[in-house]
Order: structure tokens, then C-alpha cells, then sequence
């Protein structure tokens, strides 16, 4: 996997707002994947690499947030639409 890559400040408030909300969300990845996930949290690893941490139909996981093309909230009273996040 290529060096991570810090998301931008100003892009990483809207990850915030979805796991406050805890809100499902449309996520597109930079490989070309799409999921259905509800945002948990973000954590920090002790490499300082960040992920988003998400609930699946198949479980918990975390996504790397560099490998985050676009996410778009499926909740309709949400407080922000489609986000790009990175230029892929």
C-alpha cells in the first residue's frame, strides 16, 4: 500500500459529522469499490496513519481515510450531501 497521505482538515469535519450522527453512508474508494457502511468513529494508529471505522453487513471495519474517494450520506435529513474527499 503507497504512503499514507493525510486527509485535509476542512474534508475530515464532514467524517466527523457522520459518526456523530452515526449516519449510513455511500462510500466510494479510490480502487473503484463502493459500500454501504454506518459511520462508528475515526482513530488514529500509532503509524499515524487514519481510518474511518464503519459498521457492515459483515461486520466493523476501518478504511484507511486515503483510500476515500467520495462518501454520500443515505439519510435524507443529513447535513451535507456527496463529499469528495480525495482526487483518486
Amino acid at each position: 500500500m503507497k504512503t499514507y497521505q493525510p486527509l485535509n482538515c476542512d474534508l475530515h469535519d464532514y467524517l466527523e459529522i457522520a459518526c456523530l450522527y452515526g449516519y449510513t453512508l455511500d462510500i466510494e474508494l479510490t480502487n473503484g469499490q463502493r459500500l454501504t457502511a454506518r459511520a462508528i468513529t475515526t482513530r488514529t494508529a500509532p503509524t499515524r496513519e487514519e481510518f474511518l471505522d464503519v459498521e457492515t453487513a459483515g461486520g466493523r471495519q476501518g478504511i484507511r481515510l486515503d483510500q476515500l474517494l467520495a462518501i454520500t450520506p443515505q439519510d435524507g435529513s443529513a447535513r451535507f450531501g456527496r463529499v469528495v474527499l480525495t482526487s483518486g
